[in-house]
């Protein structure tokens, strides 16, 4: 594994914990709208204990990093985010788990993994108001980008402006999943909180991408 591949994980960790917890106000709102308000509450205080044991994460390669990082995360976030969010950590960690030499098809393909992670653990798939609904299409902008021969900077962008028109599409959809999916038809009109809260991380990855 190279030192960049490492960097470059612990970069997307520590952006994703840092606005998480940043956000927490704003995400608590979204939630509140049709579910039950805690989303935001329980993503930060789950990130803010991997910030804290940030250093003492296992580095043996990426992948047995973001393992890590999910195991945290499961123990420490609350309510339903903790499973679908450690899923999603620990499906993609396995994807990378041994890999030397991590690339941007690497990078997707562990994507993929955690979507199918989310899926499982959460019974849901797309259409069904949940944040797969901007995150699967984030990812497809994403391979397509890096197909086209864009580099990770100009990727990490386009896959961030996918994701924030995904999520404001999750206005049109009747939530089917969680907590809004108790509210039937009066949670078309509002956003959905995971998929709005999946851009914004999205956007904060793309504003802040290292130079190559």
């Amino acid at each position: 594994m190279t030192d960049d591949d490492l960097a470059r994980t612990e970069f997307v960790v520590r952006t994703i914990a840092e606005e998480s917890v940043a956000q927490e106000k704003y995400f608590g709102e979204l939630d509140a709208v049709v579910g039950d308000g805690d989303f935001g509450y329980s993503l930060a205080r789950g990130f803010e204990f991997v910030l804290a044991d940030f250093d003492t994460i296992d580095r043996t390669d990426s992948g047995t990093f973001l393992s890590r990082v999910a195991v945290m995360i499961t123990s420490h976030i609350g309510g339903t985010s903790g499973p679908i969010w450690g899923t999603a950590f620990l499906r993609a960690g396995g994807s990378l788990k041994g890999n030397d030499d991590i690339s941007g098809a690497d990078a997707v393909a562990a994507l993929r993994a955690a979507v199918e992670g989310i899926k499982k653990r959460g019974q849901s798939d797309l259409g069904d108001k949940t944040l797969l609904d901007a995150l699967v299409p984030a990812i497809d902008t994403l391979e397509a980008s890096l197909e086209a021969g864009d580099d990770a900077a100009v990727a990490v962008r386009k896959m961030a402006t996918a994701a924030r028109e995904a999520a404001e599409a999750t206005s049109t959809l009747e939530a089917r999943r969680g907590r809004a999916s108790y509210t039937g038809e009066r949670s078309i009109g509002s956003v959905d909180a995971g998929a709005m809260g999946l851009a914004v991380l999205a956007e904060k990855l793309a504003d802040t991408w290292p130079a190559d």
